[in-house]
């Protein structure tokens, strides 16, 4: 990296599921199945945000012996109003997800916007492991405020 470029400060806290309304999409009997889940949560730590307003869609992998999914993936967009490096705004983050009986593994990236908002410049990305049970979730976001 050239020495002028500023390198992003990894920062960390946690979130909470505050409201997962999960719904099946297309036939469910085929060896994927499709589901749409609407999610609120609410971030503290480097992210201060409160029940965010998050869209995800989901792909099962359905076992060959026909039981129930504990595999698979998804895609998701999340939208924060909240509080970051001392600036409060809106941005949007693209998530992406696989899951195991265990947990999640998550990779998620600011989506860059153009508006005039004061997160407008925000860029960074990020990751957490959540654990099945486990209601507090850790994350880590290397961010630039720009």
């Amino acid at each position: 990296m050239p020495a002028d470029t500023p390198v992003p400060a990894e920062t960390h806290g946690h979130f909470v599921c505050d409201d997962w309304q999960e719904s099946p999409l297309g036939p469910q009997d085929g060896p994927v199945g499709l589901a749409r889940a609407v999610v609120a949560n609410t971030y503290s730590g480097a992210i201060e945000a409160a029940r965010t307003t998050c869209a995800y869609t989901i792909a099962y992998t359905v076992p060959e012996d026909g039981s129930a999914p504990t595999t698979g993936f998804c895609t998701g967009i999340q939208l924060l109003t909240g509080t970051v490096a001392g600036r409060t705004g809106t941005f949007v983050l693209e998530e992406r997800a696989t899951f195991t009986p265990e947990g999640v593994d998550c990779v998620f990236t600011v989506v860059p916007t153009h508006t005039a908002d004061p997160l407008q410049r925000l860029t960074g990305s990020g990751s957490y492991t959540a654990r099945h049970g486990e209601r507090k979730v850790a994350y880590r976001f290397a961010c630039e405020v720009g």
